[in-house]
């Protein structure tokens, strides 16, 4: 039989709890170090088993770090303010089928690693579902960055000055989500619309873009230098995306109107 070594023994006692406590914050178990106490009493109050009193443990601590990556993630996001689909005037969108939008909030897409596009005149709450969309995969635990589409661009542009464009790159290829807010806005140069291929070729098949547009396809290739470029583009952006089509009266309206109205 092998000698007990000094090493192998029992730390010398100290009060139980103090113990656990101090353990707990050692291995960096902060969430299980601050309820031991209530633990320790709802198991002698129900007179828990030992399976059931670790279990309650090991779920304390879990929901602990899940806030927290979940807290994380939303401030990474770059979310903003989420209005989310409470509230939303869905019979004020013929053609936006709700059953479809809510399907989307369980984040089947992100899975499949497809695109959502989101398509119509503004003021039609187009990137209040974008948003929604990058909320719900942000509570689902993906990644997600919110970007309009001019910012990103001019992002990766900046970053060729200081030698970062693979760092910078990066940052919109790593995420499970993209949001690119204001898609098409104004006509991309070369450049830009050099960059903006190489994106959405790097996240084809293995990233999800949920992007907004105020106008149809066809008029897509318009923005591009190249016919060529903006077709290869646009083929990629829409291979096995869901389309969201917006429509009827904008939400945005004036505050207040004083004087004449202005001749046409």
């Amino acid at each position: 039989m092998r000698k007990r070594k000094p090493e192998d023994s029992i730390p010398p006692s100290e009060p139980a709890l103090d113990e656990l406590v101090r353990l707990s914050q050692d291995l960096d178990l902060t969430a299980l170090a601050e309820a031991f106490q209530d633990l320790l009493a709802e198991a002698e109050r129900l007179g828990q088993s030992y399976s059931d009193f670790a279990r309650a443990m090991l779920y304390k601590e879990w929901v602990r770090r899940r806030e927290r990556k979940l807290s994380r993630g939303l401030k990474c996001s770059r979310l903003g303010t989420i209005e989310g689909l409470d509230g939303f005037n869905f019979s004020a969108r013929p053609q936006l089928e709700p059953r479809v939008v809510k399907e989307l909030m369980n984040c089947r897409f992100v899975e499949e690693h497809r695109n959502v596009i989101c398509v119509g005149k503004p003021g039609l709450g187009k990137t209040r579902i974008a948003k929604a969309l990058g909320h719900a995969a942000c509570l689902k635990g993906y990644s997600v960055l919110f970007t309009t589409t001019a910012a990103m661009l001019e992002d990766l542009h900046a970053s060729l000055a200081d030698g970062s464009f693979k760092r910078a790159f990066r940052r919109y290829t790593k995420p499970a989500v993209v949001v690119a807010d204001e898609f098409g806005y104004e006509r991309f140069d070369s450049k830009y619309a050099g960059y903006l291929f190489r994106l959405v070729s790097a996240r084809h098949g293995t990233g999800s873009i949920i992007t907004t547009a105020n106008s149809g396809f066809s008029k897509w290739a318009s923005f591009f230098p190249s016919e060529d470029q903006g077709v290869a583009t646009v083929d990629r952006l829409l291979d096995r995306a869901t389309v969201l089509r917006f429509t009827g009266k904008s939400y945005r309206d004036p505050q207040d109107i004083h004087g004449a109205p202005l001749d046409d």
